[in-house]
Order: C-alpha cells, then sequence, then structure tokens
C-alpha cells in the first residue's frame, strides 16, 4: 500500500529537535474538515498516539494510500520509517480489510535479512501507523545504474535474494503479488548492503491448492493467470522472472503502447532472446528465464527449485564481463521523466510565489559557489553534501540526466526548483492544475497534439512530432486523442514509464482490462 520504508533517509540524530520537527502536523490535518464516521481498523489496543513514542519527521515517500515518513525513537534515537495509511482513503471494506492483511501478514513472516521488518502497528482517530525498519539505500535500478557497470555475476546475486523472500513468503503461506524492482529497497549505501523487500499491501494468505481471481499487481510483472483470473502462488515465480530479463537486458519481456497490448502480450508469452546482449548472455541464464516465465504455472519452476538451479548455485562462477552501456542506459530510461513532465516540471517552478522558493533559493546560493547562476555537477554533489540532502549519488546523476535537456552538464535556478518539485512526487493538486491550464491554451479542459507540440517547440527541439507522439501514446490512456487533467495528473503523480503505482491499476482499470480482453478472444491465447 504505497511506497514503505521508501528511501532517502539518512539524517544525524542530534539534528533532529523533538519540539519542532516537519511533518508534525500530518495527523492533525486529518481531523478538520469534514466529519466521517470513526471506524477502526487495527484491534482496540492498538489505539494510541504514534508521537508520544516516535517523532514524526519529513516525508520520504509517498502512495495511494499512505505516506511514508522518517520516524525517531524517542526512547533510544533509533530512525525507522513510519507508513501513515490515512482513514479517509479507505473508502471500502475491501481497503480495510487490505490493510489488516497487511499488517497481519509483516507480523506472521519471520525475521529475516532480506525483507523489511515491522516493530509495531497502531492507530489514531485519523491513521493508521506502520512503523517499520527504514531502507535508505535506495532503489534496486537506481542502485545498479550508480554502479557503472552490471554483469551476469550480480543479477544472480540479486535474483538469489529475490527468491529467497518468494521462497519464506510461500513457505509460511503468503503469496506477495506484487513483486517488482521498486519493492526492493537495500538497506544503507554501503556496497554491500543488504537488499530488503517491501510493501506487502498486496500480499494474501493462501492454502495449498488455493486460487485466487482478483486482479492486483503491476501491469509488466503480471502472470498470464492473473489476467485469466484464477491463480496461486506460482504467480510470484513469473515477477520474479520477469525482473530477472530486466536485469540481464534492460526493458521488460512483454512490452507494448497500451495496457490492453502489455496484456496481450504476456499471454502469448513469447520471449526475445535475439535482442542485445542476450547473444552474450550464457545459456544457463537463459534457462532460468525460459523456466521462470513458464506460461502453465503448473509446469513453471517452484521457488526452492529456482534456488536449486544451476545458474544460481554456481552465480560466483557467472560470467563477471559488464552486459554493456546500452543495459545500463536502458535502466535509467526507466528512471528518467519524458519530456513533457520536464516541462509541466518547469511551469509549475515559474508559478511558484517567492515564499514558496525562498528556502530553495537559499539552498541554490550556498551550492552555487562561484555565483554564477548555474551549477555545475560537481556543484551540486558537493553542496547537497554541505546543506545536509539526503539524495544519493544515483538519484543526484539521474535528476540532472531527466532534468538537462541540453546536455550542458549544468542546473540553473529554474530546473533546480524542477528537480526539488520531482521529489516531492506532486502532491499539490493546485500546482498541476496551474500546469495543465499553461498546456491547455484553448481551455477546453484538454490537452490537444498540436497544443503539446507547440509546447515542446518552445523548447527548441528537433524532434517534437516523435516526441509528441510518443507522449501521447503513453499518457492518452483512453485512446481519445487528448489528454484530460486526470490522464495529466496521474502522468505527474505516478511517472511516465512502465513503473507504475500498482493500485493505480489494480482493481479498477484492470478489471476492466480482463473483461474487454475475455471479450475480444485474447483468453484463450497461450496454455490454459
Amino acid at each position: 500500500m504505497g511506497n514503505c520504508c521508501r528511501s532517502p533517509a539518512s539524517v544525524a540524530r542530534e539534528d533532529v529537535k523533538s519540539s519542532n520537527y516537519s511533518g508534525n502536523d500530518h495527523g492533525r490535518k486529518e481531523k478538520s474538515g469534514n466529519k466521517q464516521k470513526q471506524i477502526t481498523v487495527l484491534t482496540a489496543k492498538n489505539k494510541e498516539n504514534v508521537e508520544e513514542k516516535y517523532i514524526i519527521d519529513r516525508e520520504l515517500g509517498r502512495g495511494e494510500f499512505g505516506v511514508t515518513y522518517l520516524c525517531i525513537d524517542r526512547s533510544n534515537r533509533d530512525l525507522l520509517a513510519c507508513k501513515s495509511i490515512s482513514k479517509r482513503k479507505l473508502r471500502t471494506a475491501v481497503d480495510v480489510e487490505d490493510v489488516r492483511r497487511e499488517v497481519a501478514i509483516m507480523k506472521h513472516l519471520p525475521r529475516d535479512s532480506s525483507i523489511v521488518r515491522l516493530k509495531e502497528a497502531c492507530e489514531d482517530e485519523s491513521a493508521v501507523h506502520l512503523v517499520m525498519e527504514l531502507c535508505e539505500g535506495g532503489e534496486l535500478f537506481d542502485r545498479i545504474v550508480a554502479r557503472g557497470h552490471y554483469t551476469e555475476r550480480g543479477a544472480a546475486a540479486v535474483t538469489r535474494t529475490i527468491m529467497e523472500v518468494v521462497e519464506v513468503c510461500h513457505k509460511h503461506g503468503v503469496i506477495h503479488r506484487d513483486l517488482k524492482p521498486e519493492n526492493f529497497l537495500y538497506a544503507n549505501k554501503k556496497e554491500n548492503s543488504p537488499l530488503k523487500a517491501i510493501d506487502f499491501g498486496l500480499s494474501i494468505f493462501f492454502k495449498p491448492g488455493e486460487k485466487f481471481s482478483e486482479i492486483v499487481g503491476s501491469p509488466y510483472y503480471m502472470a498470464p493467470e492473473v489476467l485469466k483470473r484464477n491463480y496461486g502462488p506460482e504467480i510470484d515465480i513469473w515477477s520474479a522472472g520477469v525482473i530477472l530479463y530486466i536485469l540481464l537486458c534492460g526493458v521488460p519481456p512483454f512490452w507494448a503502447e497500451s495496457e490492453q497490448g502489455v496484456a496481450q502480450a504476456i499471454l502469448r508469452g513469447a520471449i526475445d532472446f535475439k535482442r542485445e546482449p542476450w547473444p552474450s548472455i550464457s545459456d544457463s541464464a537463459k534457462n532460468l528465464v525460459r523456466q521462470m516465465l513458464e506460461p502453465d504455472p503448473k509446469l513453471r519452476l517452484t521457488a526452492k527449485q529456482v534456488l536449486e538451479h544451476s545458474w544460481l548455485q554456481n552465480a560466483k562462477k557467472a560470467p563477471n564481463v559488464p552486459l554493456g552501456d546500452m543495459v545500463k542506459s536502458r535502466l535509467k530510461q526507466f528512471a528518467l521523466m519524458n519530456r513533457f513532465k520536464r516541462k509541466a516540471l518547469r511551469v509549475i517552478a515559474d508559478f511558484l510565489s517567492n515564499e514558496e522558493v525562498e528556502d530553495l533559493k537559499e539552498m541554490f546560493r550556498k551550492i552555487d559557489t562561484d555565483n554564477d547562476g548555474i551549477v555545475s555537477v560537481e556543484e551540486l554533489k558537493e553542496g547537497l553534501q554541505k546543506v545536509n540532502s539526503q539524495l544519493a549519488d544515483s538519484e543526484v546523476k539521474m535528476l540532472i540526466e531527466a532534468i538537462d535537456t541540453n546536455g550542458k552538464g549544468t542546473l540553473d535556478f529554474g530546473e533546480f526548483i524542477a528537480i526539488s518539485l520531482h521529489l516531492q512526487r506532486m502532491a499539490n493538486d493546485e500546482h498541476l492544475h496551474r500546469a495543465f491550464s499553461f498546456f491547455d491554451k484553448d481551455g477546453n479542459g484538454f490537452i490537444e497534439p498540436d497544443e503539446l507540440l507547440d509546447a515542446l517547440k518552445e523548447d527548441g527541439s528537433d524532434d517534437c512530432t516523435d516526441v509528441a507522439n510518443d507522449i501521447f501514446q503513453e499518457v492518452d490512456t483512453n485512446k481519445d486523442g487528448r489528454i484530460s487533467y486526470d490522464e495529466f495528473a496521474a502522468m505527474m503523480k505516478t511517472g511516465t514509464d512502465w513503473r507504475k503505482a500498482s493500485r493505480h491499476y489494480s482493481r479498477g482499470r484492470f478489471n476492466n482490462l480482463s473483461v474487454k480482453l475475455m471479450k475480444d478472444g485474447s483468453l484463450n491465447l497461450g496454455n490454459e
């Protein structure tokens, strides 16, 4: 249910004042406004004020249901993460049950070095709070990109950790149901940091032989039997196989321009081993990918069988030759924004009031040591350390590349603000409406292709037409040839590549998609 334990979050304990901290009013805000019937999510004994035991500091991440904050234990000053799930957003009995089940599953799973640890769960009038281990080492893909090279041996080490998590879950009667790279974080910033699974918000208990029909998960990682509404724990093996495929070549195995196209590609199950760098990847690695992406769940390997596969058993002997810049650049692309989103961020930056940007101005001044109005990559990295920024090197690099469209290797003040806006996860709807209005020149409530084209031309791009077409394929989710505010907001809030927020897709949109697939005969593709 959102981005639990999300990094970055390395804060010196002595710098945090218990009497004055950001995020202090996150619970109080929920108490004002419209009154609603109070619900109890956990048991009565869990009702307590989380702020009596913990200092709730700044925001680390945000999902559809929960906001994760840096959290400091008042008794020993330990740094933790607190995911606060607003009761206002728990609109249905299913939503409430999801939270109860997430807590139950995290308590049920054994303490394991590869699974984030839940310290405690409590609730107050406005929210349910999950206090857990803090992971501050960054996401799986970000670490790979920052490392600069990647090998089969490295992919094998990551895959082993993922499969150990799956094996623990399945042994204890749990299906994760949302395995994806974003749900694996490094515990710390050390090179040998443990990799940990997070976010059990879509996980479910199961008994041997039990089947489920609810479509949940993230589109590119869904097993074919999920789309067919008849699945068991085998779906976790498929998702892990998709991650392994991406680790080895940098792109997902089943890809298309639309959700329906992605689903049809999954159902067809054709795996491409011809594109680079597959010809140079070992036969053993390809064999494991094939067996994990076996369309028939009865023939798919179990977690134990994957861990016993020769490629993982001999991981230390796997080729340690870099898989090439192409794989690295593909992975990097998944972490970047498209030009439309970058432009929108700049528009929002221009709309900000002096009051809103004063703190950012001060930070920019400290970083811009030669006072020339721009900062170099070196100045940015050194300056962010001086002002106690929590950004990892990989995030600094990727954000520079995402914002700096002209390849200058520098950032001006507007670009610097845009970076900051991106890190705030685009939570302010007022800012989004302003940006949308900038593109919607005729004020008809939609961004038309020519309006987008004109806006992109202002950046002096030579390939505007192709870029605009690509953007429309991506953002115009209902394919009506124009971008509505809801589609625009979804793009800004959830990212613009195939790494989407799972709940954005799971219940409503994929249920509708399942009906479409049934009507067009796609569900008859592949093995039944």
